[in-house]
């Protein structure tokens, strides 16, 4: 049973989950775009007319950061940077994920050392576990957690938290992988349907919308 179980997660589901990523996906940014309108630019002040003092400009740039999510919440920010690079980088460059690909579909990616992708897995599951511990002690955050949220974030770990105990062998390495495969699908569909959509237009969005946390102005708002 589990040998059937894996074999269509390795071919046919692996299938359905990339294809359901990618359209939806599409769908979401044609969304996005139908969703906000371009803002009307304010012209830079031409050469020569600005006339504040480099220490005027030093503290205008403070102030800026300041406002920024990283002024704001540093910690936070930092520990969300690197869990949601290791959450990208990690599958991306995989051994295992390479020669899965290789072999449903002849597609090979660079690979990184398997012991640099497994520290990867232990800093995304540190990650993980301390963004559960933020929405529930941080009276805040637990103010606005809903239960969705911890099932999105247990989405998210499943399938890091499978492939870490699959490389060291614990539990019955089958079941274990076969779990890899069916979560990290799992990751891949919910994506575009889900908060979760923010693990790809995290910067895509932060480019483009004007919001009071951007260090840049953003060429696009909501539509009313």
């Amino acid at each position: 049973m589990v040998t059937m179980i894996y074999d269509l997660a390795k071919g046919p589901f692996l299938w359905l989950a990339f294809a359901v990523l990618v359209l939806g996906s599409i769908y979401r940014a044609i969304d996005f775009l139908r969703s906000t309108t371009k803002k009307e630019r304010i012209p830079w002040p031409k050469r020569g007319v600005r006339t504040d003092s480099p220490e005027e400009r030093k503290t205008a740039l403070v102030l800026l950061l300041q406002r920024t999510m990283l002024g704001k919440y540093p910690v936070m920010t930092v520990v969300s940077g690197v869990f949601h690079a290791c959450l990208i980088v990690t599958p991306l460059f995989a051994l295992g994920h390479s020669l899965v690909l290789g072999q449903s579909w002849g597609i090979y990616f660079f690979s990184l050392p398997n012991s640099i992708v497994d520290g990867l897995t232990a800093v995304a599951l540190f990650g993980g576990f301390f963004m559960l511990m933020r929405r529930i002690f941080i009276p805040r955050v637990r103010a606005v957690s809903r239960l969705g949220d911890f099932i999105f974030l247990f989405i998210t770990v499943a399938p890091y938290l499978t492939g870490f105990m699959a490389y060291h062998q614990l539990f019955d390495y089958k079941t274990v992988i076969t779990l890899h495969l069916l979560t990290g699908e799992l990751l891949l569909i919910a994506i575009p349907f889900t908060k979760l959509v923010h693990m790809i237009f995290l910067f895509f969005a932060r480019e483009l919308l004007d919001s009071e946390h951007n260090m840049a102005s953003g060429g696009r708002v909501w539509t009313p």
